[in-house]
């Protein structure tokens, strides 16, 4: 199942306690204070893992709770430290802590962590108070609270490329021909209901990473249709694929569902509207499909391809443009 929005309670180990205790030994009549302090509490931690693609694990688990310290011991023995609790996410979501609406941080990266609930300090034994003035401190301090928060965590998936359209464009399929990923495919709108990914080979030592969003329609923008669903997805993807259907099933204009999605993504962000973009047109076998592709260049003023994931005609001349705008992109950054 796979889950990308979930909202969990974490709470970081207490400190152990520091306690009062003296010396007391046959040859030695003043021993003076030995009580150990206590051993701090454990932190909870969120670590982006390479492997785990989904939050599904929290979802069925919302608490997280490291160990607490333990209290000190006679003859200045400080308490054992509570074990951290690393809690593993997919590399790409977001920690907001629920309370104050804050990123605390965008594990964007394979590696990348955070503390998300900072255990508490141990506390003092009774020695630590002794001085010159004060030889039999009874003195001591309990253990610090941990702290507790309650998070959300959302996900967007991190694909160098990401295929946006209107539902039933041919993405799925494109994906399917392109890579290993077997997603759902049907003669219905959104067949995709969640983001799928696959790894694409130029050559024998390079690939890039392709996501199969779902589909847009007029008004995603604002939530309508999947709308928020896909567009968090889309944020991540460095370059975007724009598949346009030659024939709609319900009759629209392809042209008209080209600008519909360009307005839309933009509308939700405008960066992505400024995003690199290559346009092709699904299903080239269909008559009509070489009409729109010289319209859409006409309008858009840049090369646009016409593929068949049917056939497999095009592919190769899409995977190359997409290896070349890769390169473009990281030359430039």
């Amino acid at each position: 199942m796979f889950v990308d929005r979930v909202q969990i309670e974490v709470a970081a180990g207490n400190g152990g306690r520091g306690i009062c205790s003296f010396r007391r030994e046959k040859y030695v009549p003043r021993g003076g204070p030995d009580g150990g302090d206590g051993g701090d509490g454990g932190s909870v931690i969120l670590r982006a893992e390479s492997g785990v693609d989904s939050l599904s694990v929290l979802a069925h688990r919302r608490q997280w709770r490291a160990d607490s310290g333990t209290a000190g011991g006679p003859a200045n023995r400080q308490g054992a430290r509570g074990g951290d609790l690393t809690v593993l996410v997919p590399p790409g979501t977001i920690v907001v802590d629920e309370a104050t609406g804050l990123v605390l941080k965008d594990l964007a990266h394979v590696g990348a962590e955070v503390v998300a609930a900072r255990g508490g300090a141990g506390g003092w034994g009774n020695a630590h108070f002794k001085s010159s003035t004060n030889r039999a401190p009874r003195e001591t301090t309990p253990g610090e609270t941990g702290e507790h928060r309650l998070l959300k965590l959302e996900l967007k998936v991190i694909a160098d490329v990401g295929l946006v359209g209107k539902p039933n464009a041919g993405k799925s399929t494109l994906l399917s021909r392109l890579s290993r990923a077997r997603p759902e495919i049907a003669d219905y709108a959104f067949t995709t209901k969640r983001p799928i990914l696959g790894i694409v080979g130029i050559s024998l030592d390079r690939s890039f990473v392709l996501a199969d969003l779902p589909g847009l329609i007029e008004g995603a923008h604002a939530g309508v249709g999947l709308g928020h669903e896909f567009l968090r997805h889309v944020e991540r993807a460095g370059i975007l694929v724009h598949v346009v259907e030659p024939a709609p099933m319900d009759g629209t204009d392809p042209l008209a569902n080209y600008r519909t999605i360009r307005e839309e993504l933009a509308r939700y962000d405008p960066t992505l509207g400024e995003r690199p973009e290559i346009v092709v047109v699904s299903k080239c076998e269909l008559p009509g499909a070489e009409d729109v592709r010289l319209a859409l260049a006409e309008e858009t003023g840049h090369q646009v391809l016409a593929i068949s994931a049917a056939t497999g005609a095009g592919l190769d001349r899409l995977v190359a443009a997409i290896a070349a705008a890769l390169d473009r992109r990281e030359a430039s950054s």
